[in-house]
């Protein structure tokens, strides 16, 4: 219902853009009037409709957003002021009638703009310029690529807090050691827990943002070239890094390769594999081979073989280094590597195109995705947490929840719920928000409502549904501050609110009243036949020549015909059994007039001929109908759209005389000169 309800305030917005004043989802400008110093600091009504106010500043946030229109076409001057001045009247008039015929209190009304409202706040809150932020960083790392080794250090099984101070400790004198002297990597090849290093000695080749951990990436992308980080914690345990190089990234290459694959273990297959691939690539070298052929008779790719073994774009960090390093050395689009060895055989890889880095918008979505999924979404939550907190004056009673913390750890939620309602225990307070408590029953209630939220593996049943409470409870207090302080939001929530109620008033009133009402239908037709009449008309055949080679064989076919609605099958059957693009053929009544071929003709001979874009039409005319009404049915779409013209109107004139409505001409000039001062 949701999506909808809002296509299709989306489709009746486009219909009526001039009408209501279209309420759209981009945010738009701060347009907002400011009181001139010798004016009141008290805002001044710009009208009132029966007993409510209305103020200028509603009425400039919504002509903000036809302003690029009226800017681009030069027509911000006062006829089209008064115009889109009229248009909020009328906008606000059917609004005051919504309300006063209670569509504001209905539960789809209020459901529809719950929905709204989760899209609308989103740009407000702090969370979305946390997650901004944490995108645009993410974006510019990706502007250069690091190569990097570590040694990596792991915490021992059910490690004490001695032992977690022991492996920071031993991290810490492997840096001094790698800092006084001694080589890194044979440092990681003895002391790493990372079973990698055994083959790479700690180096981790070159990679780019959202590829390693963000503690890891943080760290990583904050070094100087040379230089040994501080231990650094993650879950996989403490790692000292050292950055080797940075350069520009590269963008995405996109190869396709032959593949040999090779038996570790197995010298002979091993060097069976070797001569195979070497003779391979000795074919290659021949100036008359072709890469496809020799790619499907010898690649042991399966998958790649028989479509001249191209693979998808790859960046840095996205496939194994040895195949990475090759391929992104490769320069001239359908250059050929030597081999190369991976823990798959043996490739040769020819480069097939590159491009750069995407923008930030089309990776936008990629880079938000990943960073959702990481450990980064939780620690942006924690920030917004810690800063919604100090805004909104969060203050904890501590001993009680932490000892309720301890109370509850390995309890079931049933034992929780049942030890919660003790009289006593429920009405006591754990937090305040803006001095406002919440207490021990009102967790309660969360608990029995959010079942969902405890999933598997969770070790303190308790702790989990308090800290989401927290976070529930400080949303709700900033979206009400939000409501109550930031003016853009609640004029941005008022314009969907009033959307969404003129929206059913017009709806139910117009739009579909039109549709619906048959007799209302044929009433307006009757009563307004004279919009629905028919120029002169004629009975024509047309047929537009594709090919000219047909032409002149067309017009000897029609030369002696008259016009007959069979001929259209005779054409087809002579001519475009054999060359079904030979030409098209239109054949109806049609007005002389308003038909972009008939208009063209001089006289009023059976066949015609009319060039049109070096375009030979032939016209084969047929009876002539005389001007007169359309029937009914003819003209239908036609009727109700009037109609629903009509419907509008009325409905505005009764509303006019219902409604006393006053405008203040001083304020109103006022917002003029504001507006034509931008």
């Amino acid at each position: 219902m949701h999506c909808n309800f809002r296509h299709a305030i989306d489709m009746n917005i486009k219909y009526f853009y001039f009408c209501c004043l279209a309420f759209a989802f981009a945010c738009s400008p701060k347009t907002i009037i400011q009181p001139e110093d010798n004016q009141p600091s008290t805002p001044v009504p710009l009208m009132t409709i029966g007993n409510e106010e209305v103020f200028a500043d509603e009425f400039l946030h919504i002509l903000s957003k036809n302003r690029a229109f009226q800017e681009k076409e030069g027509l911000l001057d006062q006829s089209v002021f008064e115009e889109n001045f009229e248009l909020f009247v009328n906008f606000k008039l059917k609004v005051k009638e919504a309300e006063n015929r209670g569509l504001d209190q209905t539960e789809e009304f209020d459901r529809e703009f719950s929905m709204f409202k989760e899209d609308l706040i989103r740009p407000f809150l702090i969370k979305n310029s946390l997650q901004e932020g944490e995108l645009m960083k993410a974006y510019n790392r990706m502007q250069e690529i690091v190569k990097a080794s570590h040694i990596l250090l792991q915490f021992p099984t059910n490690a004490s807090r001695e032992d977690t101070i022991a492996v920071f400790r031993m991290a810490q004198k492997l840096k001094t050691q790698s800092e006084e002297g001694a080589d890194f990597n044979e440092l990681a090849l003895e002391y790493s827990d990372d079973p990698s290093a055994q083959e790479n000695k700690g180096s981790l080749g070159y990679f780019t943002a959202l590829q390693m951990v963000h503690q890891f990436e943080d760290a990583a992308f904050g070094l100087e070239i040379g230089e040994i980080s501080e231990p650094i914690l993650t879950n996989y345990g403490y790692h000292i890094i050292r950055l080797e190089d940075r350069k520009p990234n590269p963008g995405e290459i996109r190869v396709s390769h032959i593949l040999v694959r090779s038996q570790s273990g197995d010298p002979v297959a091993e060097e069976r594999a070797l001569r195979r691939v070497g003779d391979i690539y000795t074919e290659l070298q021949k100036e008359e081979s072709v890469w496809e052929e020799i790619c499907a008779q010898y690649s042991e790719d399966q998958g790649t073989k028989n479509s001249g073994g191209l693979l998808p774009f790859i960046s840095i960090g996205s496939v194994i280094p040895d195949f990475e390093k090759v391929a992104f050395n490769l320069t001239e689009i359908g250059e050929i590597s030597p081999p190369v060895k991976t823990p798959y055989g043996y490739h040769i890889i020819r480069l097939e195109d590159k491009k750069p880095l995407a923008t930030f918008e089309e990776m936008e979505p990629m880079i938000k995705s990943k960073i959702l999924r990481d450990s980064r979404s939780s620690l942006i939550q924690s920030q917004v947490t810690s800063i919604q907190k100090s805004r909104f004056d969060f203050v904890e009673n501590e001993a009680l929840v932490d000892s309720l913390i301890i109370k509850f750890e390995n309890q079931s939620r049933a034992t929780i719920e049942e030890e919660l309602e003790d009289s006593i225990l429920e009405k006591q307070q754990i937090f305040t928000i803006n001095g406002a408590p919440t207490v021990l029953s009102d967790l309660r209630e969360f608990i029995q409502t959010n079942p969902q939220i405890i999933r598997p593996g969770t070790r303190n049943f308790f702790a989990t549904w308090y800290d989401k409470f927290v976070e529930v409870s400080l949303n709700k207090s900033e979206e009400k501050y939000l409501e109550e302080h930031n003016k853009e939001y609640q004029l941005t929530l008022k314009e969907y609110r009033d959307g969404i109620l003129l929206f059913t008033l017009m709806n139910e009133n117009v739009w579909q009243k039109a549709l619906e009402d048959s007799l209302g239908q044929v009433s307006f037709y009757e009563t307004n036949i004279d919009r629905y009449q028919w120029k002169e008309r004629t009975e024509a055949l047309i047929v537009k020549m594709t090919k000219d080679n047909v032409t002149a064989s067309v017009k000897r076919f029609l030369s002696d015909k008259s016009y007959q609605k069979n001929l259209v099958s005779r054409l087809e059957n002579t001519f475009l059994n054999d060359d079904p693009l030979a030409f098209t053929i239109d054949n109806n009544v049609y007005e002389f007039d308003s038909h972009p071929v008939l208009s063209r003709v001089m006289d009023k001979k059976s066949l015609q001929e009319v060039k049109i874009d070096n375009k030979t039409h032939f016209i084969l005319l047929g009876n002539k109908i005389p001007a007169g009404p359309k029937k009914f049915d003819e003209t239908r779409g036609k009727v109700i759209q009037d109609y629903q013209e009509y419907l509008d109107k009325a409905l505005l004139e009764t509303l006019k005389a219902n409604y006393i409505i006053r405008i203040n001409e001083e304020e109103k000039n006022r917002v003029y000169e504001f507006v034509t001062n931008q």
